[in-house]
């Protein structure tokens, strides 16, 4: 038993039970992409505690030392970065997102799949704000895919990099959420991101579907303060 308490059988009967009529080579991608999916989870789980053990005071040298690496190659992975202050939920759409680019066989992460992130994460206060508006999740999708490049050749292995459109998208959420004086970085700042970034394909996305910069950041202001007051951010 594996100290997650979760084996390969168990992930395997998962994949079959939820894709029952697919063919082996549509489940050989599902799982490519279910593999990567996991990897990254992990990697943010060992990104937390190495967090933990910073503010605790440890050394990059000790760090290293728990890893099995050097103290260069884990600062070299582990230093902060732009997705320090991210909670939880908006880590996870960023996941999604890069989870979306490789659905599409796109070698890129723009700042259409970092909105089809923002729908992967239900619980997050994007998603709220995106559905409570347009009444309907899926009318957002199709108009997601509607404006999103051809699928590519081939599923990409390994890291996807941002567009630097992307990029932008993910600073500007960073200033949204110091405009409002938060110290933290949710999925609903990411949303005031990818609007900010004007000539951006989620923006254009966004507009069309009646959304305005303005308008948002007063909705996102307004329903922190309504989670906060019920003891909820």
């Amino acid at each position: 038993m594996s100290p997650l308490n979760i084996s390969l059988a168990d992930l395997i009967a998962r994949l079959d039970e939820e894709l029952p009529d697919a063919t082996n080579l549509a489940r050989i991608s599902e799982a490519h992409l279910r593999a990567q999916t996991l990897s990254d989870l992990g990697d943010q789980l060992v990104d937390h505690y190495v967090r933990k053990a910073k503010q605790a005071g440890a050394s990059w040298s000790e760090v290293g030392d728990a890893i099995g690496v050097s103290k260069q190659a884990v600062q070299q992975r582990h230093a902060p970065n732009a997705f320090e202050r991210f909670t939880k939920l908006n880590r996870h759409s960023i996941v999604l997102a890069q989870e979306a680019a490789r659905a599409h066989k796109h070698d890129f992460i723009g700042t259409e799949h970092i909105l089809l992130g923002l729908l992967g994460e239900p619980q997050g206060l994007a998603y709220e704000v995106l559905v409570a508006k347009t009444e309907s999740e899926q009318r957002i999708r199709d108009a997601i895919e509607e404006a999103m490049p051809p699928a590519g050749q081939k599923a990409l292995r390994g890291h996807i990099a941002f567009l630097p459109e992307g990029k932008e998208a993910i600073e500007q959420a960073s200033r949204a959420s110091a405009d409002l004086g938060h110290d933290w970085v949710g999925t609903e700042h990411t949303l005031l991101g990818l609007i900010r970034t004007e000539e951006s394909l989620a923006a254009r996305i966004l507009r069309d579907l009646g959304f305005t910069s303005d308008e948002l950041h007063e909705t996102v202001k307004d329903e922190i303060t309504k989670r906060s007051a019920a003891g909820d951010k």
